[in-house]
């Protein structure tokens, strides 16, 4: 059998991924290239690697053992790029980051714009995932860095604090809900909802709100926390949002603020690297520059 390195970096991104979908926009190729290079690696082997499901993909015993090996190879080539890097001072190089909605969208631009301006030859390739999704990439040696809820946290990772994130909920002043001081999701049952246009928080709270019974009705689905604020102030709905969100639109979207009283709905946050990886240099940097004077504390 003879896989090449796209191949692999394709595999291990819809290992870590646990979707083609996703794993097909790491590896940066389009769904029926990816599905093809996964249909031909499993012929090509004679072996069914994965196992495809409603719910993503799940790896087959032979899978696993294809993942073991080609993250060897993977972390293998990542070493020999950072060796390399310390003498070509001159290339430009490139970070893999993943992150949760809220640092993304929140946190992030803040806390890169300095790092970034001081290493102009370092470019970051950022991307939206949801926690679990973070903490398998990361582990599995595809993406440098990432920013995740610390109940997500697997084996194999170093983290150190990055922020408080709380999630509230954000409706017209004079709403019902505004004489409450916090409501569960559970009371806003019968109530129709602003949201995201999919993204890792959208997943989040889809995934607690079925875990609770409950099935949310959406009026709209929107790109921003800005446009959710905005509509939720006009009386549109009533919408989720991290709380550093509202407190920035507040005034500007004439909104009140709830308490979101559900456990899920205050997360730690954390900046992770896997722990036995070689680490480079901009890596290291950017890694220590994260956790340095955590917003949000």
């Amino acid at each position: 059998m003879r896989f090449d390195l796209t191949d692999l970096r394709l595999f291990l991104a819809v290992a870590g991924a646990g979707s083609i979908t996703h794993g097909a926009m790491d590896a940066g190729l389009s769904l029926p290239a990816a599905s093809e290079r996964l249909r031909d690696m499993e012929l090509a082997g004679g072996v069914r690697l994965m196992e495809r499901g409603r719910r993503g993909v799940t790896l087959t015993e032979a899978g696993e053992a294809l993942a073991h090996h080609a993250r060897l190879i993977h972390q293998q080539m990542s070493a020999m790029r950072g060796e390399l890097s310390e003498y070509a001072i001159a290339l430009r190089s490139r970070l893999q980051v993943l992150s949760n909605t809220a640092s993304l969208v929140e946190l992030l631009p803040q806390r890169l714009a300095p790092w970034m301006a001081a290493n102009p030859r370092i470019d970051i390739d950022l991307k939206e995932r949801q926690s679990i999704e973070i903490a398998r990439s990361v582990a599995a040696g595809f993406a440098d860095i990432g920013i995740l809820s610390d109940a997500a946290v697997q084996e194999g990772l170093i983290l150190l604090p990055f922020a408080r994130d709380r999630l509230v909920v954000v409706t017209a002043r004079g709403d019902d809900l505004t004489g409450l001081r916090q409501v569960r999701l559970t009371e806003m049952a019968d109530r129709y909802f602003l949201g995201l246009l999919d993204g890792a928080l959208h997943d989040h709270i889809a995934a607690q709100a079925a875990a609770a019974g409950l099935r949310l009705k959406y009026r709209v689905k929107l790109r921003s926390f800005d446009a959710i604020c905005q509509m939720a102030g006009a009386g549109v709905g009533i919408g989720i949002v991290p709380e550093t969100a509202a407190r920035r639109l507040k005034r500007a979207a004439d909104i009140a603020v709830i308490r979101l009283a559900d456990e899920w709905a205050e997360r730690r946050l954390s900046v992770c690297v896997k722990a036995d990886a070689h680490l480079s240099a901009p890596v290291q940097s950017l890694f220590q520059h994260l956790a340095k004077a955590r917003p949000g504390r």
